[in-house]
């Protein structure tokens, strides 16, 4: 970006990034006044073109002519990192794959390959990890010790937990000082991704 945007650039832009996944389609200038408040759509016109300069929006080449964020302005509203169910943060649970789609803010996520588990239980609550959370897993088979992973144990059962990796064992610790740590051998666990963001909603 070549210049700051100005308070009212930013108004809009903020706007796009908070609804525009909320249009059908990518919205026009005169949708985007009506949305916005606006009666002018000249002066909107002149706000859209500094955050295309900026590099923020591009206009869809088509009849329409609407309006949609660049991939490098922190989202993009076509894609989405995959939900794959919910990971028990108690007891294990079998994870089960689910064909759906999550939208995540670039900073929440790594460069690598990402996923999106919602958790179930309170094992993990000490770590301020709520039953019904979010959680976004770097996929990897790998960890430190310390790290908070995915751990599938003996190919069935996925869990949340923190990991401690000792010759001949593993110890998968909670974050709830009413339960223990679990034992396993090191060939009964597999790890599946590690935690590298978590979102919660508020009702």
């Amino acid at each position: 970006m070549n210049h700051p945007l100005t308070r009212r650039q930013q108004e809009i832009y903020d706007y796009l990034l908070d609804n525009l996944s909320s249009f059908p389609h990518p919205p026009t200038l005169d949708e985007l006044c009506i949305a916005l408040g606006l009666s002018s759509k000249g002066s909107l016109h002149k706000q859209i073109q500094a955050l295309i300069d900026a590099g923020l929006v591009e206009p869809m080449n088509n009849r329409r002519r609407g309006i949609r964020l660049t991939s490098e302005s922190g989202e993009d509203e076509s894609t989405g990192l995959p939900f794959l169910g919910y990971i028990a943060a108690g007891s294990p649970i079998e994870a089960v794959e689910q064909h759906e789609s999550v939208q995540i803010p670039d900073f929440l996520r790594t460069s690598k390959p990402c996923y999106v588990l919602q958790v179930k239980g309170e094992s993990m609550i000490e770590e301020g990890i709520l039953d019904g959370d979010q959680i976004i897993i770097e996929q990897r088979d790998h960890a430190k010790n310390g790290e908070i992973v995915v751990a599938l144990i003996e190919g069935t059962d996925a869990t949340l937990k923190r990991i401690e990796q000792k010759k001949g064992s593993v110890v998968l610790h909670p974050a709830n000082s009413t339960m223990k740590p679990m034992v396993f051998a090191t060939d009964q666990v597999q790890i599946q991704g590690v935690l590298v963001g978590q979102m919660r909603r508020y009702h």
